[in-house]
């Protein structure tokens, strides 16, 4: 696999977002309960700041198992699920996968670059779960703008606030999606 699939990752997302029932009621995306949907088990522990998360497959008992950091930020926690989530539906048998902050156990050095395309595929679904484009057109419409040299900033906060993920990464979507852009 040479190329992030995004069309691939988009419509199994969206085929995951139209199945919660009243989706704009439910903002933020209730990501705890579509991963207990798929059965799997969610493990919330404190462990090292450079741990964000795992997915444990064991395919002999048939469990999988997310973990998560419990000392990070509730939002970077759900980054993290949306990201194991994303590991889960998307590569299979990958058996354990551990994400550090500086590098990614049981990968090689590509890994920490993030040039590999199992990390990118994991991002950009999370990005795609936790902030759908469809929702956000919506509440883009209503916003009409954001643009930070006007210091319109507030408007950012909030629409990453309502989706329950950070600015920062309401930031990175909004470009990837070619809402904002940066002039120099």
């Amino acid at each position: 696999m040479k190329f992030v699939r995004r069309t691939h990752i988009r419509k199994l997302v969206n085929n995951i977002v139209s199945n919660i029932n009243n989706t704009e009621s439910l903002l933020p995306i209730p990501v705890e309960k579509i991963i207990n949907e798929y059965g799997i088990i969610l493990k919330k522990q404190p462990t090292d700041d450079n741990l964000s998360g795992f997915l444990l497959t064991d395919v002999v008992n048939k469990t999988v198992v997310i973990g998560v950091n419990s000392n990070q930020h509730p939002l970077r926690q759900r980054f993290s699920m949306a990201h194991e989530l994303g590991h889960f539906l998307l590569h299979e048998n990958e058996g354990i996968h551990f994400d550090y902050k500086n590098k990614i156990l049981l990968r090689d050095e590509t890994s920490s670059k993030g040039t590999d395309i199992r990390e990118k595929e994991a991002n950009l679904f999370a990005a795609e779960l936790l902030m759908p484009n469809k929702l956000l057109e919506k509440d883009l419409m209503i916003i009409h703008s954001i643009d930070f040299l006007e210091a319109k900033e507030e408007n950012l906060d909030k629409l990453a606030e309502k989706y329950e993920v950070s600015t920062q990464a309401m930031t990175f979507r909004l470009t990837y999606l070619g809402y904002l852009s940066y002039q120099w």
